[in-house]
């Protein structure tokens, strides 16, 4: 199996994890404000505690959002950055991919709904069907809570959406079960890229890109900053 490096930090929650065979090792750390800072730190403990480099990985995966736009922002920069140092290609995962496989894993639901706080008053949310694998059924979408509208209100819902907007989900059937605690974690992020990257899925650094459900323009200075270090780093850790 190839070794992957994944990277998460759409939500309040960034994490990375080191994918080798059946061995996944993860870090995680909260408080969004510190992701640029901390995920660096994160990753080179995963190399140095498995006794390999950057240049011993196959690809590296990340969360490609939707999620804070910071934060995707991010998890993209670093990754990019970390792959034009090393050589490797890098695999773009939907964090509410990653959600509904958590989801599956934790909970054992094969129909899913995923749901992700988008601030402002809105979620990203999809749904998603377990079996053989992860399929999308309603693709990633951005709206109000209300029009939130899975195929069967009998599905497994999970993500934070669900618990900022209680409310506005009251008595919705997937609402009452909910798993409000499960979010995008990098271990499923590694998970989907191994099979993404296994059936030709990667691409070269210079084609990562955020996936976004809102517009915003320019990277801001600490993003920047994170992507500068990205690169530094991986000329080290390489």
């Amino acid at each position: 199996m190839p070794i992957i490096l994944a990277i998460e930090t759409s939500s309040e929650l960034a994490s990375c994890a080191l994918l080798r065979g059946a061995l996944v090792s993860s870090r995680d750390s909260s408080g969004v404000r510190t992701h640029s800072q901390s995920i660096l730190p994160m990753v080179q403990s995963l190399l140095a505690e498995a006794g390999i480099t950057l240049a011993d990985c196959d690809a590296i995966a990340y969360g490609s959002g939707p999620g804070s736009f910071t934060g995707v922002r991010t998890a993209c920069g670093i990754a990019q950055g970390l792959a034009f140092g090393a050589g490797l290609p890098v695999v773009p995962v939907v964090t509410l991919d990653a959600m509904a496989l958590a989801c599956h894993q934790r909970h054992g639901n094969t129909d899913i709904l995923a749901v992700l706080d988008a601030r402002m008053g809105e979620v990203y949310w999809a749904q998603y069907r377990y079996a053989d694998g992860l399929h999308a059924v309603v693709a990633p979408t951005l709206s109000a809570p209300a029009p939130v509208a899975p195929l069967d209100e009998s599905v497994g819902a999970c993500g934070n959406g669900l618990s900022a907007y209680a409310e506005a989900f009251a008595g919705r059937a997937f609402a009452a079960a909910a798993h409000a605690e499960v979010m995008p974690h990098a271990t499923q992020i590694g998970q989907l890229a191994r099979l993404a990257f296994a059936a030709g899925a990667g691409v070269p650094a210079a084609q990562a890109q955020p996936l976004y459900l809102r517009n915003k323009i320019a990277f801001t200075t600490a993003e920047r900053s994170a992507m500068q270090a990205a690169k530094a780093a991986a000329g080290t850790a390489a």
